[in-house]
């Protein structure tokens, strides 16, 4: 996985970066160590040759270089991309930690002493810094009542923290302060709904263009949705511009022509929707496919990709697909997150989700206690920890005076899309493409998407009645109407019920073994009662995928987890 990773000792003033670049100006001398794509790179480079600055790269990071030298940490705000990077000054003994606004790179940090350790894995950061992989209340707590998802900030183990999307750290020794550069704001949308068609399909258009920018080519995912069509199309037109024609991928799971159960949130299979879009778009497609045993082997994978619990087979599919485009390709441009900025999701319109009070895509949390023992329940006192996150995040949500309880509900739970949801999907998308060098873009990520989609009101967003009905008129022309207007289905999961025994077969395994460490947190009778019922697709307990056989591979992967990092628990 790409990343960045280091440490500066301010008592010593002696800072460390992996492939770190230093350059003086003056009597300043400044390091960074960066990652990331910086998408509006051309435009700062020239405005900074305007201002004096010379290049002897074409990289981004002498970019970033040139440009904090010119602007201080102010920058930043000048950068559109996705990027983690580390600043160190010199002269003035402070290392600065910068995360990009929507917190698609990761970076971790540990202070053990006077030095703070920093990187993109928490794998590296744990063999770099000496921190003991502990996991106390609140880390536990993150794994089994909010898993997969975790707090922003949080770095699951004791002492391992997260820069915030949108902020800066920075590190003096005698100071450590974190400063916001970026957040959104609430105020009113004074564009009309043409206006605000326009500049949707503007801000898209050209995010997706900025994004196809590259030294390699460019392919993109296509479920034949709504989201990844749109991307795809932008992408066929510009290439063909330039007589290139565009190469898809689609997956999906063997034997889920045979398999498949339509249900309220997978109502229909992507494949004849993805044959259709490939005929559109005159695409070279590429059919890829994941067997039950890929599937399953794969869990462990995903974890060493992330370093930390996974969406069970959600990621570890994923990963496997990833192997596989990378193979190819090393830049991908994907759909994902439309969902969360444009509403999607079943939680922004059905009345028993927004009148929930708590996180609206894991309301019960029944499935999560269903194979712990009563004595971890007791102590984890996973309830309690889970109203406490969720009343701490929705207090933070930006509020605007005048709107309706209605409308500031919707707010709330925008909000809390983009916080939690969202960075679950980017962590997700991120960690699993990176494993294997390829660079999976969000072109509906874009800062900009996400800022004018903010104070845009509900009922523009869903016009009439039609879930995502804004983003569908802005891709008018684009796509087929029976494409434009199809119902959502979420990322394909396979129904085939061998997967579901290979993983009961794993999960008894596991409970064989007298020093698996899962075990500790469980109780043998339920786990057992769980592994001989039923499994019921319809009721997932976190997301719209994440069901019974998902609940088994997320224990499968903790247990993993548990051993490979030898982590040692304080409850």
């Amino acid at each position: 996985m790409s990343g960045i990773s280091g440490w500066y000792d301010s008592y010593e003033k002696r800072f460390v970066g992996e492939q770190s670049v230093t350059r003086t100006f003056g009597e300043k001398r400044y390091t960074v160590v960066y990652s990331g794509e910086l998408y509006n790179c051309g435009e700062l480079r020239r405005e900074l040759e305007k201002r004096g600055q010379r290049f002897e790269t074409t990289d981004d990071t002498e970019v970033v270089l040139n440009g904090l030298f010119t602007y201080g940490t102010d920058f930043v705000k000048q950068m559109n991309g996705v990027f983690a990077f580390a600043f160190y000054d010199e002269k003035l003994g402070v290392l600065h930690l910068f995360r990009d606004r929507i917190g698609v790179k990761p970076l971790f940090y540990t202070r053990q002493g006077d030095t703070i350790f920093f990187a993109s894995e928490i794998e590296t950061l744990l063999a770099n810094s000496g921190v003991k992989p502990v996991l106390d209340r609140k880390g536990l707590n993150e794994v089994f009542s909010i898993g997969p998802a975790k707090t922003y900030g949080c770095g699951v183990f004791k002492g391992i923290d997260e820069v915030l999307p949108g902020h800066l750290l920075s590190y003096t020794g005698a100071e450590m302060k974190n400063s916001c550069y970026w957040k959104l704001e609430s105020k009113v949308h004074e564009d009309n709904y043409e206006q605000t068609v326009e500049k949707t399909a503007f801000l898209l258009e050209n995010a997706v263009k900025n994004q196809m920018i590259s030294g390699v080519p460019v392919c993109t995912f296509l479920s034949g949705g709504l989201d990844s069509s749109l991307v795809s199309a932008i992408c066929a037109r510009e290439l063909r511009k330039e007589g290139k024609r565009l190469h898809t991928f689609s997956f999906d799971f063997v034997g889920n022509d045979k398999n498949f159960q339509a249900n309220m949130f997978q109502p229909s299979q992507d494949r004849p929707y993805v044959e259709k879009m490939v005929t559109f778009l005159d695409s070279e497609h590429h059919y890829l496919e994941c067997d039950s045993r890929t599937q399953a082997d794969y869990l462990y994978a995903s974890i060493d990709a992330k370093g930390l619990p996974a969406m069970a087979d959600v990621d570890s599919s994923l990963l496997y697909f990833c192997s596989q485009v990378a193979k190819e390709y090393k830049v991908a441009l994907t759909g994902e997150c439309a969902d969360e900025i444009f509403g999607g999701y079943p939680w922004f319109h059905k009345k028993e989700c927004l009148e929930a009070h708590t996180f609206p895509w894991t309301m019960d949390l029944a499935p999560r206690k269903a194979m712990l023992s009563d004595e971890f329940l007791e102590a984890l006192k996973m309830d309690a920890y889970v109203q406490e996150t969720y009343a701490k995040s929705v207090a933070e949500t930006p509020r605007l005076a005048g709107e309706s309880a209605l409308e500031t509900r919707r707010r709330e739970i925008s909000y809390l899309n983009q916080k939690w949801f969202m960075q679950t999907l980017l962590d997700r998308m991120g960690g699993t493409s990176a494993r294997y060098g390829l660079s999976a873009r969000v072109p509906f990520a874009d800062y900009r998407i996400v800022e004018y989609l903010w104070n845009v009101p509900w009922e523009m967003k869903a016009k009439g009645g039609v879930v995502k009905g804004l983003l569908r008129e802005a891709g008018r022309g684009l796509l087929p109407d029976d494409i434009l207007f199809r119902k959502k289905s979420p990322y394909p999961k396979t129904y085939d019920k061998t997967y579901e025994a290979i993983l009961v077969q794993k999960m008894r395994a596991i409970m064989a073994e007298t020093d698996s460490p899962i075990r500790q947190f469980l109780d043998t009778k339920k786990v057992e009662r769980f592994l001989s019922s039923p499994s019921d697709y319809g009721k997932p307990w976190y997301g719209q995928l994440m069901a019974a056989p998902q609940m088994i591979a997320y224990l499968i992967q903790v247990n993993y987890w548990l051993e490979k990092y030898h982590i040692k628990i304080e409850l």
